[in-house]
């Protein structure tokens, strides 16, 4: 498995927290088992294979750092979506968003290009071409107006 591979499951699991009660403990045990993988394989070829050891690790550690995180990432995104409130945002964009905020802010092995792009390609995926317009909006002007240069 890849990291971008690990990246869409984290943003998968990142989406479900909105559906979870509690700690994601009981969520990423669930979700990251043999037996979840085998069940979403047959539609989601991205099931396929499990995670190795480490980009489990990686999967884990931004979803519980999204949900420790949450607030102070939903202040950012609500801060940067100009024009834009919260919760006038898809889940999904929500989901994407947070994951590469928190990437940027958090994970020092993942530059903030990295995360950008990532995120806009998922949002390619799951968004349509306007919304990963504007998640590249929202990052690039978080990026610029947030990090030291």
């Amino acid at each position: 498995m890849t990291r971008h591979e690990a990246r869409e499951i984290a943003m998968h699991l990142v989406f479900s927290l909105n559906y979870h009660e509690g700690a994601p403990e009981a969520l990423l045990d669930s979700r990251l088992s043999r037996e979840a993988f085998a069940a979403l394989a047959e539609d989601a070829p991205l099931y396929g294979g499990g995670p190795d050891p480490v980009q489990e690790d990686y999967i884990r550690a931004v979803v519980r750092g999204v949900f420790s995180h949450l607030a102070e990432l939903d202040h950012y995104i609500e801060k940067y979506a100009v024009g834009w409130e919260f919760g006038r945002l898809s889940q999904v964009a929500a989901a994407i968003l947070r994951l590469a905020m928190y990437e940027i802010l958090y994970r020092d092995d993942i530059p903030a290009g990295v995360a950008i792009n990532e995120a806009v390609e998922l949002s390619k995926v799951y968004e349509t071409p306007e919304t990963a317009a504007f998640i590249n909006g929202i990052l690039g002007t978080f990026v610029r107006q947030e990090l030291p240069q």
